[in-house]
């Protein structure tokens, strides 16, 4: 069972996760000199995120970013995670654009380029290991891009793949639960009622949603009350 954080409202939650990612990555710093972090996007973490980057603790330059999952749209699209994450990190935030690498979901051969931007990581990290991963989790219990129902849950031999067909009216590209797995500390903000079924199912390590095969043994959960229900 992941470790569970419980603050009453989702403004707490942002707080306390910004604090939670800033100790992680100062960690990271500390034991490798850089650390590499991967996120998520979605309508859940923005505010935990603004809080991250006026942390000046962080030694920023040696934070290296990766992404989480994207769905397969243009460069500039208001449906890319990385549109949001490169005005908030990059053109008004710390991290150097030369350390942060957004997947390449516009590529002609988009197979080919799984296999690049796992090449990436690994030119970091020859591992793959991700050093902070921080994730969502939706009422359906997917995480990532790993959609219930779809093989890419299934992949383990690779470490960043593509959903088999669109997935809430797009194809993605995701990290799997290979690379998810191996990663070292996985922090889940989750928020709102509406998350009260996943929230127990990922708690219970349930293999009924695709959140419920992450393994916990490293894991954060910051949850506001309204998450938790009953619990």
């Amino acid at each position: 069972m992941p470790r569970i954080e419980v603050v009453p409202s989702a403004e707490a939650a942002a707080i306390r996760g910004a604090q939670v990612l800033a100790d992680l990555l100062r960690r990271g710093i500390h034991a490798h000199g850089n650390v590499t972090f991967a996120i998520s996007g979605g309508s859940t973490p923005w505010g935990m995120f603004e809080r991250l980057l006026n942390d000046t603790t962080v030694e920023w330059p040696s934070v290296y970013m990766f992404q989480v999952d994207e769905r397969v749209a243009p460069d500039g699209d208001a449906e890319r995670n990385w549109t949001k994450i490169k005005d908030l990190f990059i053109d008004n935030g710390p991290i150097v654009e030369s350390q942060a690498y957004a997947m390449p979901v516009t590529a002609t051969d988009l197979y080919a380029a799984c296999g690049a931007y796992q090449q990436l990581i690994r030119s970091i990290r020859p591992s793959g290991r991700i050093d902070v991963v921080q994730l969502g989790l939706g009422e359906d219990g997917h995480t990532a891009s790993l959609a219930p129902g779809d093989p890419v849950c299934d992949i383990t031999d690779v470490d960043v793949a593509t959903t088999s067909g669109p997935f809430n009216g797009h194809h993605r590209m995701t990290l799997t639960r290979g690379a998810l797995n191996r990663s070292g500390t996985i922090v889940w903000q989750v928020l709102g009622s509406s998350k009260n079924m996943a929230l127990r199912k990922l708690l219970d390590g349930d293999l009924s949603i695709p959140a419920g095969h992450l393994n916990h043994a490293d894991a954060i959960v910051v949850a506001d009350a309204a998450a938790l229900g009953e619990y």
